[in-house]
């Protein structure tokens, strides 16, 4: 399928290609609907085995953050970047942030950056310098780092779902699985720990395994078996589509809630395996909009008290679209892009009165 094909598809108004020769950027931004507002996506950086796998993961990135903007109530549309690395773990540069910097100021504010895999707030900051449409950097930019935020949304995501089986809304005893303990991984074991779960983690970077070793008694296991772990809550924290038509089956969970992006590999058809497995599947998008409405939240000029009060509402939009799913026969999938679309259409037909009243007044 090609790009246009891909866009049509699901729906893309924009997808912009730019490289830069002294920096040796190659990115892509792509914003898929500027509906509700202006579109606010992160930059990921990542060596993409081709060129396709960076586009298809820009659409696709980018089409989560609308409904994860409209579902968390934000007045924003969806975009998202990617920078695409000729090595894995290549080093991030001044020159190749600044160059990234240039190209997200040529939208003039329709699409606005923040972090992702392989950004930090030093990199935003380096981006600050060419543009005002950043967030998330800590020097020029604001917002800082989005993480600990995200984390939160999770955690009352998952409260959510114990809620929504029937089961206490407390982490006492509750076993969960997480699989990448990062930036966010770390504050969500860290929240739970707290509070009394049991942990069991794995990830691939050595590091992030020593540190976690800092929040308390914690069980490591392989990257390889933490998919299939025996557990109460699942939580996939690293990448996206690591439940496909192959593992879904094997799930030994009752919930699968996480941070990552896209968890199901192909979610139309594996929220149908998971559902039939008696598994309740928190939507990503909903569940890890924490740090989306924090910077999205300070960009639009809201107070601590309102961003707070955001991140704590993904419990009861998690438990409606839970409801909503289990009353229509519907997958929890299903009903999250569906509780988004809703928003999104009742923007759009506010947007489309204000601009017909605009153009009478004038």
């Amino acid at each position: 399928m090609t790009t246009f094909e891909q866009m049509i598809e699901h729906g893309h108004e924009r997808v912009c290609f730019h490289q830069d020769p002294e920096s040796g950027l190659r990115a892509i931004v792509a914003i898929h609907s500027t509906v509700l507002g202006n579109a606010l996506g992160g930059t990921r950086r990542w060596c993409y085995a081709t060129e396709a796998d960076a586009v298809h993961d820009v659409l696709r990135l980018s089409e989560g953050m609308t409904y994860k903007a409209a579902a968390a109530g934000l007045p924003m549309g969806g975009g998202k970047s990617v920078i695409m690395l000729p090595k894995p773990r290549h080093q991030p540069t001044e020159a190749e942030a600044r160059a990234m910097g240039r190209f997200v100021d040529t939208f003039n504010g329709a699409y606005i950056a923040a972090e992702d895999v392989g950004v930090n707030t030093q990199f935003v900051d380096w981006m600050a310098m060419e543009t005002n449409h950043v967030m998330g950097g800590e020097t020029v930019s604001v917002g800082g780092d989005p993480s600990p935020y995200t984390a939160r949304g999770v955690v009352n995501a998952m409260r959510g779902s114990l809620s929504q089986l029937g089961r206490p809304v407390d982490f006492s005893g509750v076993h969960v699985a997480i699989q990448g303990v990062g930036s966010v991984g770390y504050n969500i074991a860290r929240i739970l720990h707290e509070e009394g779960a049991t942990l069991t983690v794995a990830d691939i970077n050595e590091d992030n395994i020593k540190r976690i070793h800092s929040i308390g008694d914690v069980t490591i296991t392989d990257p390889e078996s933490i998919l299939t772990t025996s557990c109460d809550i699942l939580a996939p924290c690293a990448l996206g589509g690591v439940i496909d038509g192959k593992n879904a089956s094997k799930l030994r969970c009752k919930i699968v809630c996480g941070a990552a992006n896209n968890i199901l590999d192909d979610p139309d058809e594996d929220s149908v395996v998971v559902k039939n497995a008696g598994i309740l599947y928190a939507p990503d998008f909903v569940a890890n909009a924490g740090g989306l409405i924090r910077l999205a939240g300070l960009y639009l000029g809201m107070s601590e008290g309102e961003l707070n009060q955001k991140i704590e509402d993904i419990e009861p939009t998690l438990r409606q679209i839970l409801a909503d799913a289990e009353q229509h026969g519907m997958t929890a999938h299903a009903a999250a892009i569906k509780f988004a679309r809703e928003k999104i259409e009742e923007g759009g037909k506010k947007s489309s009165v204000e601009r017909m009243a605009g153009g009478q007044s004038a």
